[in-house]
């Protein structure tokens, strides 16, 4: 099955553009000019990738994001011309695994699709170098074949990034993890100053998803200026 993405943007002619040059890479496309449309989109139809633009003329971006995260872990890429560091905590507070600012060439938009794509589809790929597909610390299980995560026995549904987070920590147990490694590592960029901010939003979310006290951490413990570790 084609790999499906919503693009949604008011301004119809970057929409069209983004269209363009994602078919062109073979990818199926939905395109969508308002909020309405694209929470309908969103509801109806099966996708694996998702680009908000963030101000539309009636839901805005962050509401969509929210419709999609309360049952969809596919990778979202927010798309605005609005730059401020709490925009882009909001949206990767919410669930958002990128985030473009405009104007933005379309070229780097498809780049940054293929990253997300890549990452969304190839999280099993190391459990095949591996003899157990499960991996489990202090009753937090992950098993890679299946890409889930179980703590306590109850389901967690991380996002892409969250699980290759908290993937990353499990199979490096018993050291503190950089945060520009773990950067490195999840993200596939070059660590800026920003990267930081980004790394503890996603932290954050995922702390809360596993049920872990920031302030008490039964699992990812903060090792101050240095990193994130989980011991085990």
């Amino acid at each position: 099955m084609d790999t499906h993405i919503l693009i949604v943007d008011d301004e119809k002619a970057i929409t069209d553009l983004v269209g363009i040059y994602l078919r062109n890479e073979g990818y199926q496309v939905t395109l969508a000019y308002t909020g309405a449309e694209a929470a309908k989109a969103i509801l109806e139809q099966d996708f694996d990738l998702a680009v908000l633009d963030i101000m539309l003329p009636d839901i805005d971006g962050f509401e969509l994001l929210r419709t999609i995260r309360a049952d969809h872990t596919y990778p979202v890429i927010m798309l605005t011309a609005r730059g401020s560091q709490n925009d882009k905590i909001e949206g990767l507070s919410l669930g958002a695994d990128d985030y473009v600012v405009k104007p933005f060439r379309p070229l780097e938009l498809v780049a940054r699709c293929k990253a997300q794509l890549r990452r969304y589809t190839s999280y099993g790929s190391r459990a095949q170098e591996e003899d157990s597909a499960e991996l489990t610390v202090d009753g937090l299980v992950i098993n890679r074949d299946a890409r889930t995560v179980m703590v306590d026995e109850r389901p967690v549904r991380c996002t892409p990034l969250e699980y290759s987070i908290l993937l990353y920590l499990v199979e490096n147990r018993g050291r503190v993890v950089s945060v520009e490694e773990l950067f490195r590592a999840v993200w596939g960029e070059e660590y800026m100053s920003s990267s930081s901010n980004t790394v503890m939003v996603h932290i954050r979310h995922l702390r809360e998803k596993i049920g872990d006290d920031a302030a008490n951490p039964r699992f990812i413990k903060n090792i101050w200026g240095v990193g994130y570790t989980i011991e085990g």
